[in-house]
């Protein structure tokens, strides 16, 4: 489902217009990516938890030519799903 798709249902699900469904929608994730831009911990019960993980610096070896490099440190985002939510598929047999 992309972003459309989803907005599209949740106007559905929650009767109301889609303009104003992209909206919410559209705040909600201006919300999050600034939490996590600020590296922030965002934790939606029942569904996951968004962080971003700190990678240090490795020496590696780059795999088409076999030369040792170095790997910079990098910020990843990151995604836990709940145990109700990964239950919850499970039940589904998804």
């Amino acid at each position: 489902m992309n972003k459309a798709e989803f907005i599209e249902l949740f106007a559905e699900q929650n009767k109301i217009s889609a303009k104003l469904a992209e909206a919410i929608v559209n705040s909600i994730l201006e919300t999050m990516i600034e939490a996590i831009v600020q590296q922030r911990r965002i934790e939606i019960r029942g569904f996951g938890s968004f962080k971003i993980k700190e990678y240090k610096s490795y020496d590696g070896r780059n795999p088409k030519t076999g030369e040792n490099i170095k790997v910079k440190e990098k910020l990843v985002p990151f995604f836990k799903m709940s145990k109700i939510c990964k239950n919850n598929l499970i039940k589904e047999n998804i």
